[in-house]
């Protein structure tokens, strides 16, 4: 029976007989729970270690701000859109025609796409790491009026994109590690208010870069296309928990509280849409994807000898993957992350979502040859 289960009285994850987490991740846990001002903290399905702090969590202080919490990649998220492309699309078109998307557009170009000037320097790259852009088709329907009200054509392709503020955030993370390591901010200081402001320019960068290279894509492959829907899963807010009024620190961490969120899992597997449900023992939190197996220093190590370079550029469903970076390609390779089954069944079974679609990839971007 899957629950959220406490670990003490302000620790939970949220997990079941299936699934499995690292003891390390669940001890970084632990120990961020122990952090002046913590009042809860809860982990993911996709809960695993991080340099300092876990990834795949929520944390729910008092009056602190920890921006280690929320790390370098502020305001990174998933965005959904549906695309005028038809279902049946050459594969070796599509390949061809997405073209190089790692180069930084000008400001006129994004004015182009976006129909006004950029509210910040925005650049229209995806970056490195588990960032992607990728095309998928509609493998299942669960609920059926509701994928009708967000207009999901199964006829046509989708497009997922996960990038986030790019460089932008990180400078800001060390920026405040400089002046003071990993010592929380106190609410409604001045040091507090003004990295909140940066923080806010963050996650604007990051909704717009994910616009950007939305646009560019549906632009090269000459179609258009509607968003559905764009969700962070690196941030800090300000909210009201059980009555009491704190500042939820989300790290891998997307929001149960909007409504809707997009769940993936790693290239060569399935995503969810799904519905979001408000729960306060889960600190109004979900997954946001698969969540890491393997330290990325090991998986060219465990992989090489079974899988070429080549063989890994193509998947069990017969999806594609661009990645011209060998060492992103095993690092990011499908077997690396969790089953993103277990983690989905996980929040099923916990009653905090509900899915809507399940898509199965059809062309996945990581990186282009320089």
């Amino acid at each position: 029976m899957t629950n959220i289960q406490a670990i003490s009285e302000n620790i939970s994850v949220i997990r079941n007989n299936d699934l499995w987490i690292e003891e390390t991740a669940v001890d970084q846990l632990r120990y961020t729970a122990k952090l002046e001002g913590m009042l809860k903290v809860c982990g993911m399905p996709d809960l695993h270690p991080g340099r300092t702090y876990p990834v795949g969590a929520a944390f729910f202080t008092a009056d602190k701000i920890y921006p280690a919490l929320v790390g370098g990649d502020i305001g990174c998220g998933m965005a959904l859109w549906q695309t005028e492309l038809p279902r049946r699309s050459n594969l070796d078109k599509l390949e061809k025609n997405i073209g190089n998307i790692d180069k930084e557009i000008s400001a006129a170009d994004a004015e182009e796409l976006l129909g006004y000037a950029a509210k910040t320097q925005a650049n229209g790259t995806i970056g490195a790491g588990n960032h992607f852009a990728e095309l998928v088709q509609v493998e299942s329907i669960f609920q059926e009026a509701q994928a009708e009200e967000l207009k999901i054509n199964k006829d046509n392709l989708q497009l997922i994109v996960h990038s986030g503020s790019r460089g932008l955030g990180g400078a800001i993370l060390q920026e405040h590690l400089s002046r003071f390591n990993y010592e929380p901010l106190n609410a409604n200081s001045s040091d507090a208010n003004e990295y909140l402001a940066k923080h806010k320019s963050a996650i604007e960068y990051a909704v717009e870069n994910r616009l950007l290279i939305a646009k560019r894509i549906l632009r090269n492959l000459k179609t258009s296309g509607e968003l559905i829907l764009d969700i962070c899963h690196n941030f800090v807010e300000k909210t009201n928990i059980a009555g009491r009024d704190g500042f939820l620190h989300r790290k891998g961490a997307a929001a149960s509280d909007r409504r809707l969120a997009i769940i993936p899992g790693s290239r060569g597997n399935f995503s969810y849409l799904v519905a979001t449900k408000i729960n306060e023992t889960a600190l109004n939190s979900i997954a946001h994807g698969a969540g890491r197996k393997w330290k990325r220093s090991d998986c060219e190590g465990r992989l090489a000898a079974k899988f070429t370079s080549e063989q890994l550029k193509r998947t069990k469903y017969k999806s594609r993957v661009i990645c011209e970076d060998r060492d992103l390609l095993y690092e990011e390779a499908p077997q690396a992350y969790k089953d993103i089954e277990t983690v989905i069944d996980a929040l099923s079974e916990a009653d905090i979502i509900q899915p809507i679609v399940r898509f199965s990839p059809v062309l996945t971007y990581k990186k282009r040859a320089n």
